[in-house]
């Protein structure tokens, strides 16, 4: 009687999850990938789904539709609430009811989610950005914002509207801060009649002394230089104490804004609470050389949810391709061990850091060159599109950054849904309200 193939089971669809089962493909094993969405989404790319410029389905792919070659993997639409590493068991809920999965060998990969600090209650008014329905509910946000300022006749109460706050300098806060400043002054200027959208006040705030952080010195002087040149409002050492409907406090200073995304933080996946195993401050699995769990080593953590610092004694940044390259090596370790040989450690090849700010302005750090500019944005675009999943998404997303480009230009700016009704202005009569929509004519 034939032996039975190792079963092996990875657990999220991002970059580390897919990965990892597409370097199983030729593996005499049986992969079950499970994820709670159905498609494999190009994080790098969702703040352009949140600022209107890309379409949801343009940084998106199912799934099954990507791994649909590969005859020893099979997608299950789950989510997972635990894991018994001793067992070797996965708990996941089907209509509420548990079930639960074996397995042979585990590849965790469930990412991070955003921290709000010890105030979850600012979640709501605040929406951090991890995915497809994060992004859609910043853009109804962004775009409502400036519907309501049309209806506001009065220019003191319509500057709240108006007012975008950013909390967090990091990579995605610098992006969205760029993207939003760039579409009020440049790509809504002639959309309206009460008002001008180039009074659209955009805030970046950061709680250290510079954006970016984990860039280079020089990069980040250069990126803040980008960011106030479009009109960027950029405060460093600028803690936020309380968020409300109003607006934001920072230290004695209140800021009125009715529009504030959270940007500031990121905390590991909840399920990594359920392994008893020791974590960091942030929740994160403290990883062994060759990225197993310690005291599991047929249990391996990757990416978002995992800390590796035994190469340089610190934590790898949470970036694609660290994920990426740490898929593979689980991957590998994982066939390793169904061939009775040793596992091998992890290694993290650097092969540079870029982020943009936004048109033609971004920065790379690629080993000792520093670029800035127009041939760091070239540099950005190019690598985006090539880690695009699907040859349909590259052509799409190529001709609608050319047209953005050359245009100015934001192809997906539509408003699907009211969200924050009470953002909207409130007129003391109806003859108020009926003069102010008068005036757009």
């Amino acid at each position: 009687m034939a032996r039975a193939l190792p079963q092996i089971v990875v657990v999220g669809g991002g970059f580390g999850g897919l990965f990892a089962a597409r370097h199983l493909r030729r593996a005499p094993v049986r992969v079950t990938l499970l994820d709670r969405s159905n498609h494999h989404l190009f994080q790098p790319l969702l703040y352009q789904v949140a600022t209107a410029s890309l379409a949801p389905s343009d940084i998106a792919q199912p799934i099954r539709w990507v791994l649909k070659r590969q005859r020893n993997t099979r997608v299950l639409l789950a989510e997972v609430r635990s894991v018994d590493l001793t067992r070797r068991r996965v708990v996941i809920e089907d209509d509420q009811v548990p079930l639960e999965m074996g397995y042979d060998y585990l590849i965790l990969a469930t990412g991070s989610r955003h921290a709000y600090f010890g105030h979850d209650e600012w979640e709501p008014l605040a929406p951090g950005l991890k995915s497809l329905a994060d992004a859609r509910e910043i853009r109804q946000r962004f775009l409502t914002a400036f519907e309501n300022a049309e209806l506001e006749p009065d220019p003191v109460r319509r500057r709240p509207l108006l007012t975008f706050v950013i909390v967090g300098g990091g990579p995605t806060g610098v992006e969205l801060a760029g993207a939003m400043s760039e579409i009020a002054r440049h790509t809504m200027r002639r959309d309206f009649r009460t008002f001008d959208p180039r009074e659209a006040r955009v805030l970046l705030l950061e709680g250290g002394p510079r954006v970016l952080p984990s860039y280079p010195a020089d990069l980040s002087e250069k990126a803040r230089r980008q960011l106030e040149k479009l009109g960027v409002e950029v405060r460093t050492n600028s803690i936020v104490t309380g968020v409300d409907r109003q607006g934001v406090q920072v230290g004695g200073e209140r800021i009125p804004a009715r529009n504030v995304f959270w940007a500031a933080g990121n905390v590991a996946s909840p399920l990594t609470r359920t392994l008893g195993v020791p974590l960091d401050k942030v929740g994160r699995v403290i990883v062994e050389p060759d990225l197993s769990i310690p005291g599991h080593p047929e249990a391996f953590a990757i990416g978002d949810m995992a800390v590796f610092t035994h190469q340089t004694g610190e934590p790898l940044p949470g970036v694609a391709p660290v994920a990426m390259q740490q898929a593979r090596s689980a991957a590998e370790n994982i066939q390793n061990r169904v061939a009775g040989r040793p596992t091998r450690p992890f290694h993290y090849r650097d092969k540079g850091n870029l982020a943009t700010i936004g048109r033609a302005a971004a920065i790379a750090e690629l080993g000792r060159f520093h670029l800035w500019g127009f041939v760091a944005w070239m540099a950005w675009l190019m690598i985006h599109i090539f880690f695009l999943i699907g040859f349909r998404n590259r052509l799409l997303v190529l001709i609608q950054w050319a047209w953005a480009y050359v245009t100015y230009q934001r192809g997906a700016r539509l408003i699907t849904e009211r969200t924050l009704n009470d953002t909207a202005p409130v007129y003391q009569d109806r003859r108020q309200a009926e003069r102010s929509i008068s005036m757009r004519g």
